[in-house]
């Protein structure tokens, strides 16, 4: 019997490389398509990254951008299915790179969907990462009015030290309720626009031209693997970093924010899933815990994890187009797809810090990374 052929987008990266293991270890052949961006990998990622020395025996490794007609198609070769993960994902960053992220999520998503209707190929599924980010602020409760969907919040409200979200009309506090496939998208930032029009434009193009899409919203996925050095994207791997370099964690706001964050092996087997299951063809899902988890929390956790004494700074910055409040329903998936997350936040977080315990202690990158959003305008 003939293997199932897979090609991964970004596959050498945190979510792709433990996917590519998990599909090799389920009878598949994996063809990875990667840049090795040295934000993710390091400098010299071919020598030095854990995630693509993971792989790189084990896969066919093309080092390759998704900007290039070329790298596209011969990546595409005779694969079955497409797992288009290659994309920039740093909120904050997003704001003052715009072309940049525009160009290699949307750019990168539009010459494949070009090459998938004018070309035969053997392509029969399509999975696109999409992102919460897609949402901006969730889904809300009030008492006089229903269901709202907040707008973004004001830097005038939040330079007063007001962090939760108002809605016109609402005159008591608004309710956090869990986020559905069906909720409004405003998207409050460029990257999560760009998260948006990729999923957007993979549902409307594959459709069309007989190849079943599938997009997934993932929540913030964290776990043993993930970059300690890149110090854009997630909280969990900034704040250990810190601690490790035994200094203060900066909280921005009031700490009180909240996210929904997802181990990594449910988030392949969430995917493995939408790969597998005909169920998933046409489907938009969300990929979550369901269960909302505070700023504040997370950083007391890691430091008892870590028996690393460190003080907990709440400072009131905030990065404008972070979004307040946002988890999941995942009642959808759970239905369609029989995924129930199994691994629930303390466990998976004392999971991540044993592993970072044995790893070599990172220099911290924070501060430049606050100086570079400070001197934007998007760091208050």
């Amino acid at each position: 019997m003939n293997k199932r052929k897979v090609l991964i987008t970004g596959g050498a990266g945190f979510i792709g490389s433990n996917l590519s293991l998990y599909l090799l270890q389920n009878g598949y052949e994996v063809t990875v398509l990667d840049n090795l961006s040295e934000q993710i990998h390091g400098v010299d990622a071919e020598a030095t990254s854990p995630l693509y020395q993971s792989i790189k025996e084990k896969v066919h490794f093309i080092k390759g951008t998704v900007t290039s007609v070329d790298d596209w198609k011969q990546a595409i070769a005779d694969n079955e299915v497409i797992v288009h993960f290659a994309a920039e994902t740093g909120t904050g960053q997003s704001m003052y790179q715009v072309s940049k992220y525009v160009d290699v999520n949307i750019g990168g998503t539009g010459i494949l969907l070009d090459i998938l209707a004018n070309n035969k190929t053997k392509v029969k599924k399509v999975v696109i990462a999409s992102s919460r980010a897609i949402y901006g602020e969730g889904k809300y409760l009030s008492k006089e009015l229903g269901i709202v969907y907040p707008a973004h919040r004001t830097a005038a409200l939040m330079d007063a030290g007001n962090f939760e979200v108002t809605y016109p009309g609402a005159t008591t506090p608004l309710q956090i309720m869990a986020t559905d496939e069906e909720s409004k998208i405003h998207p409050s930032s460029v990257y999560g626009i760009t998260k948006q029009n990729q999923e957007q434009m993979v549902m409307t193009v594959c459709s069309s031209i007989g190849i079943a899409p599938v997009a997934f919203r993932y929540q913030n996925v964290y776990g043993p693997g993930q970059s300690l050095t890149n110090p854009y994207t997630g909280i969990l791997s900034i704040f250990s970093t810190l601690i490790k370099n035994q200094k203060p964690i900066n909280i921005f706001e009031d700490g009180k924010e909240s996210r929904d964050f997802v181990f990594i092996d449910d988030v392949v087997k969430a995917t493995f899933l939408g790969i597998e299951k005909d169920e998933a063809n046409g489907q938009v899902f969300n990929v979550g815990t369901g269960v909302a988890t505070t700023v504040d929390e997370v950083a007391s956790l890691l430091v008892e994890y870590y028996n690393i004494q460190v003080p907990l700074q709440v400072s009131g910055n905030y990065r404008l187009g972070d979004i307040r409040h946002n988890f999941a329903d995942i009642s959808k998936i759970e239905k369609l797809l029989g995924f129930k997350p199994s691994v629930d936040f303390k466990t998976g977080l004392k999971k991540f810090a044993d592993w970072v315990n044995a790893q070599e202690v990172q220099s911290s990158r924070y501060e430049e990374s606050i100086s570079e959003m400070r001197s934007k305008g998007l760091l208050k």
